[in-house]
């Protein structure tokens, strides 16, 4: 796991792995093998954070307990690792079955001057898709990470393209893979979504992916899509100079009916595109959304005395945010507590603080930005939930406070060691569902 130094000092409890731990963006890309220049432990602990204590999420290909790492040692740091990176890069070429490559440097190479791109360079002018990606741990987390794969990628693997762009198509910039237990079933859910009203879809992570080859076709979309308040702006802002791509930006990750048929009207009006097609889908999911919901109301209004009405969630800027709008908006609860882990950079904190400042009529709450999990989770100890049953949307790191108060624990990311995820989603039309499920039978069970 990930420790970094901030204003406040040592993290104790991390809610993200660092920079290197981007070998996951890799591995989520199909046939994509990601090879590691870093020290001999620096997989082994962005595997647990990011996979296996994170919903035991597992791993297919060159991912988990198969990433090729040079395990940087002693006699490297004083005489060079190039040599050693090197022959890595050769053997994983020979063994690995792979579309694409990435090389990704930790801190010791880094520190000690590895000239990374010159070793990879030979291997490109051989015709290796390989491209290398500068992630030593001290440059931040695995969301820095994330951008810095995908910008390496775009300029050494897709590169320059100056054709024609296809109406209706969207390059989708969305969750960072593994760093949500759900991510691989949000993707899911946002591309049906988005294909259902219409649009075409790169898609770039996760299971439905076209891998390397779909990577080459991101300069032939219309435009980009960023579902995140700040992560993914700087590639969608990279691709604006690159390829003369405009992006359209939407903060919230759509939940619920309202909130998703809101975003399905901005991403079509957008892209210019007949919205027959997406008002007939949006007829249709509402229906059923709203079918669902009259159901669930009769248990809701039975039992409302003995569910939870006030709740804190503590987790990254983009699923707080959609968390607590859906929660205290379409359902009703109150937000007594909104803790943001992932250290968004100063100059979003602002726009991130308006989104909770109308979260439903008369409710908003002010936002709390803290990365270290102990002092998270002294702070929902401190909080006061009322006399009803606290409910707590966060990590394995609030498990005893959450016990002291005797509250509900929802984990919703990193990391979260009491759920196993397979294919799971809590957004969109469908997703919300699943949240309401897992919630209330956690009330009802008094878990």
């Amino acid at each position: 796991m990930a420790k970094t130094k901030t204003k406040s000092g040592t993290i104790v409890h991390p809610h993200y792995g660092c920079t290197v731990g981007a070998a996951y963006t890799v591995a989520a890309i199909k046939n994509a093998v990601p090879i590691a220049n870093c020290g001999p432990g620096c997989m082994y602990k962005q595997f647990f954070l990011l996979s296996f204590d994170n919903g035991f999420q597992g791993s297919a290909g060159a991912g988990g307990g198969n990433v090729p790492s040079a395990n940087v040692g002693e006699n490297d740091i004083v005489f060079g690792g190039e040599k050693k990176l090197d022959d890595l890069i050769k053997s994983s070429l020979a063994v690995m079955n792979g579309d694409l490559f990435v090389v990704l440097t930790g801190c010791s190479g880094e520190l000690i001057g590895d000239n990374v791109e010159s070793v990879v360079s030979k291997y490109q002018k051989q015709g290796f898709p390989i491209v290398a990606a500068q992630t030593g741990g001290f440059k931040g987390t695995n969301l820095t990470g994330h951008e810095i794969v995908i910008e390496a990628i775009i300029n050494q693997y897709v590169g320059d393209y100056d054709g024609e762009k296809e109406q209706g198509l969207v390059n989708l910039w969305f969750d960072v893979p593994y760093f949500h237990q759900n991510w691989r079933g949000d993707y899911l859910e946002i591309v049906r979504i988005l294909k259902a009203a219409g649009l075409k879809v790169n898609i770039l992570f996760g299971a439905q992916s076209g891998g390397a080859a779909e990577w080459k076709q991101i300069p032939k979309a219309q435009f980009n899509l960023v579902i995140s308040p700040w992560i993914g702006l700087k590639t969608a802002k990279f691709l604006q100079r690159k390829y003369n791509q405009p992006f359209l930006h939407i903060p919230e990750i759509p939940i619920g009916e309202e909130a998703t048929t809101a975003f399905i009207r901005k991403v079509v009006a957008f892209a210019g595109i007949d919205p027959a097609k997406s008002e007939a889908f949006i007829k249709e999911e509402a229906e059923l959304y709203y079918y669902f919901l009259e159901h669930f109301a009769e248990f809701f209004s039975e039992y409302w005395f003995g569910l939870p009405s006030q709740f804190a969630v503590v987790g990254d800027s983009a699923y707080t945010l959609a968390y607590t709008k859906y929660l205290s908006s379409q359902i009703g609860m109150i937000p007594v507590r909104q803790i943001i882990t992932d250290n968004p950079p100063e100059k979003y904190r602002d726009s991130i603080r308006e989104q909770f400042l109308n979260l439903a009529e008369g409710v908003s709450i002010e936002p709390e930005f803290i990365e270290d999990g102990y002092i998270a989770e002294q702070k929902i100890r401190e909080t006061d939930f009322g006399s009803g049953v606290p409910l707590i949307l966060g990590t394995t790191w609030e498990t005893d406070a959450v016990r002291e108060k005797n509250g509900l624990l929802i984990e919703i990311g990193p990391p979260t060691t009491e759920e196993v995820t397979i294919n799971k989603t809590y957004i969109g039309y469908r997703g919300a569902f699943t949240l309401l499920e897992r919630i209330y039978s956690a009330a009802v069970g008094g878990k």
